[in-house]
């Protein structure tokens, strides 16, 4: 079965790591309310009762800025897709705002550089333009997006064509 014209020839969604699930979130701000009242009640029978309502901020400090991390690591993204000649990379960033590079997909070329002591740089370069692809992705996962991605530019360079006649 020949793929439809207008199918991506390869396509990658990549995202931030999770660091929590949402019943771990949920464990993390119990622990943190238990450790807490706790302390107040220590506190409060000391005499020290000011301290309880700087505790209570602070556990809310700490709901409120877990509950951000979770909201803002769930809108980035990157999408990439090589179809009709372009190697497009669209981007969405913290505040949901959504940013795009082209570029043309035969001049396209992927390099991951080592960095020591540091995660590798995963860049797509075309015609003197460049850009950093997978930032927050790990090692292995960046070094399997650039063979990926190298595979799919190196099979749109030289296509396989099928001539019904040479069957």
């Amino acid at each position: 079965m020949d793929p439809s014209p207008d199918a991506p020839l390869f396509e990658a969604l990549t995202v931030p790591h999770q660091s929590g699930t949402p019943a771990g979130l949920r464990a993390i701000i119990a622990l943190v309310a238990t450790g807490s009242a706790m302390l107040t009640v220590l506190f409060w029978s000391l005499g020290a009762w000011p301290v309880a309502g700087f505790m209570g901020l602070e556990v809310v400090l700490v709901i409120g800025l877990l509950r951000a991390h979770r909201r803002w690591s769930d809108r980035i993204g990157e999408r990439i897709t090589l179809a009709d000649g372009r190697l497009r990379v669209d981007r969405t960033d913290r505040r949901g705002q959504r940013r795009a590079v082209e570029f043309d997909a035969y001049w396209a070329r992927v390099a991951l550089t080592p960095r020591p002591g540091r995660v590798s740089e995963l860049r797509l370069a075309a015609r003197g333009r460049s850009t950093e692809i997978g930032h927050f992705l790990h090692e292995p996962e960046k070094t399997s997006l650039a063979e990926a991605l190298t595979e799919a530019l190196r099979q749109y360079r030289s296509p396989v064509f099928d001539n019904p006649q040479n069957r």
